[in-house]
């Protein structure tokens, strides 16, 4: 098998198992609050990250750290997963599956937007375009056929999971500057995060998932939305001959997740809900080219 099909094969599988993790998110909040499903999946994550390091042969990299990537990591470790999470699972919890996702998706188009005040970049008429086509899948998503004004819940859950795509773009501008090695940052940023979390699960009651229902739905999310998946995911780039020839098929994930959700969760998918999908997708390919017309120029 050469490079480039063990590259196809690992961001395949990364992809699949993202698209169950919107099912997982709205089964465990049926046994328990989005904190504590956080919470559970953080330690989950931060475990398996960390026996990825070990077996990497990374654990030296510990005496490489300054002081600015120990902070950098702290702040980066409070904004995701902890807080970031947080809010997404109560979006989650607010809203059908088929809606959340592609909602909190737009970070792509959401982080064009603050880069312009933020890096000072400027944006040309692709990109305009980019983004006028997938905020329009956006209303489109969030009229969840026809049933947005008839529940408050559902226009707060719509909000959360669009701040999330703002809280996403912005946790991808601060760890720019990020010079670490991708696994060990993104196991020394959970180590933070997991820390904040137990610290507030002190304070609450409960704190921690409850029961075998919770713990399963937060081993399966800290395993395959936030650990083991990120791992697949940068072996399939690191592989891959050029990145494009398997970012691209991120694009497939909320398809398969409207199969998903109508399978275990009984979801009647919307007709708007494709439209929307397509929408965001199509907003989303036209930035993707226009960033790299613009890296060409």
């Amino acid at each position: 098998m050469t490079n480039q099909q063990k590259a196809f094969l690992y961001a395949i599988l990364a992809v699949l198992f993202w698209s169950t993790v919107p099912t997982a998110f709205k089964l465990g909040l049926r046994y328990q609050d989005n904190f504590q499903m956080v919470t559970g999946a953080a330690l989950v994550s931060t475990l398996v990250l960390g026996g990825t390091v070990i077996l990497q042969g990374k654990l030296r990299l510990f005496r490489k750290l300054t002081r600015t990537d120990l902070l950098r990591a702290a702040l980066l470790g409070l904004l995701n997963p902890a807080f970031y999470y947080i809010v997404l699972f109560k979006a989650y919890d607010l809203l059908p599956g088929q809606v959340a996702q592609p909602l909190n998706m737009t970070w792509p188009i959401v982080l064009v937007l603050i880069s312009i005040p933020m890096l000072r970049q400027k944006i040309g008429w692709l990109s305009v375009v980019s983004m006028v086509i997938s905020f329009a899948g956006v209303i489109v998503l969030s009229l969840q056929g026809g049933t947005l004004f008839t529940n408050q819940a559902s226009i707060i859950g719509v909000l959360l999971a669009l701040f999330t795509a703002f809280l996403w773009a912005f946790y991808w501008i601060f760890n720019m500057k990020n010079r670490l090695d991708d696994v060990f940052g993104l196991f020394l940023i959970f180590l933070f995060s997991s820390a904040y979390l137990l610290v507030g699960a002190i304070f609450r009651e409960p704190g921690l998932p409850s029961g075998k229902e919770a713990w399963s739905a937060s081993i399966y999310i800290g395993i395959f939305e936030m650990g083991f998946t990120f791992v697949l995911w940068l072996k399939a780039l690191q592989l891959s001959a050029t990145t494009a020839r398997v970012s691209n098929l991120v694009f497939i994930a909320p398809f398969l997740n409207l199969l998903f959700v109508n399978i275990f969760l009984g979801e009647t998918i919307y007709i708007s809900t494709i439209f929307g999908i397509i929408l965001v997708v199509s907003g989303i390919i036209i930035q993707n080219k226009a960033q790299k017309g613009n890296v060409k120029t």
